[in-house]
């Protein structure tokens, strides 16, 4: 006779809403939860209607970190110094290594009456924080899909990111119908996790703390084990789960490096770069 054994549900350890500033909801940053969830060290949560004058972004530099924004809603028109401009659609990927430095900007697209979204922040390693930039633009057909994921960074199931990961994680955009059950197993080494949802609602730990709302971040215990979660009514959520980022978070006012050294370097080409645009008259 064998006895099933139960497996312990992995619990959640830290819950929040975060900041929110207008259409801006900042869920991590580097000082706070970045250091317990990296290499994820920011995460915004944004959704703004273009009728109520948000005109974009703006041109603003990054050095030490690759940034994603998964575009949920709302084309997008890009350019950013590596030379690279056009649309990205919604349901699409931008993906910016800033490496050693790098200048991008985002507004909406002529026409477009809402932008929605997540952008996350990841700590590079030492050997790509002062590496080149380098962009790459997902139309929504090129971002792979494992049943009810979107395989936005790295490998889920047969899914794989056409982005190369600077290390062995993984970011994935779920979609669960009401009451819909699904289980996240890890890679190997995967111990950092934490959701963040944007619609409906999440069952994921042992039932004692109620669901993960719309606009909520929860942080999982470090460990290997898997996650089961239910929906609560038609649910959508981004889900983080890395091998942690060994290095320290050295921050500059846009940029996180591994040292003082290369936080130096970076912050020095965002300041070359910056003067090249204001010869240019692209900046005040």
């Amino acid at each position: 006779m064998t006895t099933a054994v139960e497996t312990p549900a992995r619990a959640i350890v830290y819950r929040t809403r975060g900041s929110r500033h207008g259409g801006i909801t900042r869920l991590m940053s580097p000082g706070d939860l970045g250091e317990f969830l990296k290499p994820f060290v920011f995460l915004d949560l944004f959704g703004f209607d273009v009728t109520g004058g948000h005109k974009g972004f703006g041109l603003h530099p990054h050095s030490g970190i690759a940034t994603l924004t998964w575009l949920m809603e709302g084309d997008t028109l890009y350019e950013d110094t590596t030379g690279e401009q056009g649309t990205l659609l919604g349901g699409g990927v931008e993906w910016m290594r800033a490496g050693n430095g790098v200048w991008h900007t985002g507004a909406p697209a002529p026409g477009v009456e809402r932008v929605r979204g997540f952008q996350l922040w990841v700590a590079l390693p030492a050997s790509e924080e002062n590496a080149p930039a380098q962009s790459m633009y997902l139309a929504p057909s090129q971002v792979p899909r494992e049943g009810p994921a979107h395989v936005l960074l790295g490998r889920y199931g047969a899914a794989q990111s056409a982005i190369a990961a600077p290390a062995s994680m993984n970011y994935l955009a779920v979609e669960l119908k009401d009451g819909e059950r699904w289980r996240y197993t890890p890679p190997a080494g995967h111990t950092v996790g934490w959701v963040a949802v944007n619609v409906g609602g999440l069952e994921a730990d042992d039932g004692t703390g109620g669901p993960i709302v719309a606009g909520e971040l929860a942080v999982f215990e470090e460990s290997a084990e898997a996650i089961d979660f239910v929906a609560r009514g038609d649910t959508a959520f981004v889900l983080g789960s890395a091998v942690k980022h060994p290095h320290e978070l050295v921050m500059g006012h846009y940029s996180v490096h591994t040292s003082k050294a290369a936080l130096d370097q970076g912050e020095a080409e965002i300041r070359r770069i910056g003067a090249r645009l204001r010869a240019e008259g692209r900046l005040p």
